[in-house]
């Protein structure tokens, strides 16, 4: 039996998605042709603008590791009137979500009622990866969607927070210190708000205004694209963007971990992962065998879509991403 479409072997119970409930060809009956349906629309959307998959990505694992895969990130309000986790300073900048938008909406039509937004969700996730160089994979599905959005709720980590804190956060999801060097791979794409790591080039703390991790050559492009604060004009200076991957910014690849050991990571979290010894060793495995890690990335991927999921009767099928029904 195969996890994924390229070969990893795994258990029957892996397959069903670890005894949570979920597993492959869930709409295999309900809905057969959902999975082809998010496929389509995720691929047009890549066609128009190639930085997409990251974002698809990093709104699943942000929705996941938040309370779950259960679509809670995606509602624009609750019967709490509570704002919603879409308003947490974390989730500034998310994109795509016209593209799920529409994804539920051809779905709706084709299957009324029957895919849940958290699904949606990981299955673009899975078509990110697979647009962006890994073979696509097989997702245990039969995730519901949650009626609640808080954003109290998002206490997601920062690239400044403390080591410590972020192996905590994810152990307390279920993941291991090494699946969180694997995860981390997928910022071999995407970009970040110079906003996020600058204070790393002019005020890393009181004794040097830059961080000594920060490779030289590096840290000196990374100050041509993203100047000091306050000398460009507010409207430029939100929209500054820098790549995390300079060399291959568009494929998901170990070049991320080549990246680290070179001294050359953007966010300071990326770059603990090389100097803590819980970590480095991992980090070194990665940079060594670009196959390991793919296999690695996969089931990673697969396990935290698997964090606290509905199923079953709990939660619902929204009949539109944004709203509960």
């Amino acid at each position: 039996m195969l996890c994924t479409i390229f070969i990893i072997p795994c258990s029957e119970a892996a397959e069903k998605g670890q005894g949570n409930g979920l597993h492959v060809g869930f709409y295999g009956l309900r809905c057969p042709n959902a999975e082809q349906i998010v496929a389509d629309v995720v691929s047009k959307a890549v066609e128009a603008d190639q930085k997409l998959p990251a974002a698809f990505i990093r709104l699943f694992s942000h929705d996941c590791f938040v309370k779950g895969c259960d679509a809670s990130i995606l509602l624009d309000t609750t019967p709490s009137h509570e704002p919603v986790e879409m308003q947490s300073p974390a989730n500034v900048g998310i994109r795509g979500l016209e593209v799920i938008d529409e994804i539920k909406a051809r779905l709706e039509a084709e299957c009324p009622e029957t895919v849940s937004c958290a699904d949606i969700l990981a299955f673009a996730a899975r078509e990110a990866v697979a647009l962006s160089g890994l073979p696509r994979h097989k997702v245990p599905a039969g995730r519901r969607d949650s009626r609640t959005s808080r954003a109290t709720d998002v206490t997601l980590p920062a690239p400044a927070t403390p080591f410590d804190e972020i192996i905590d956060y994810f152990g307390r999801r279920g993941m291991s210190s090494d699946e969180m060097v694997v995860l981390s791979g997928a910022h071999s794409i995407g970009a970040a708000h110079c906003s996020f790591f600058d204070y790393r080039l002019y005020n890393y703390d009181q004794t040097q205004a830059q961080d000594p991790a920060l490779d030289l050559f590096y840290a000196a492009d990374l100050s041509q694209q993203c100047p000091a604060p306050n000398t460009l004009p507010e409207a430029e200076a939100k929209n500054r963007v820098v790549d995390f991957d300079p060399i291959t910014p568009l494929v998901l690849d170990n070049q991320y971990y080549a990246n680290l050991m070179q001294g050359k990571a953007l966010l300071q979290s990326d770059q603990a992962l090389v100097t803590d010894p819980r970590t480095s060793a991992m980090v070194m495995k990665m940079a060594a065998s670009a196959d390991s890690w793919t296999r690695r990335f996969v089931r990673a991927m697969i396990k935290m879509g698997g964090i606290n999921v509905l199923t079953g009767e709990h939660g619902e099928i929204r009949k539109n991403c944004r709203a509960f029904n």
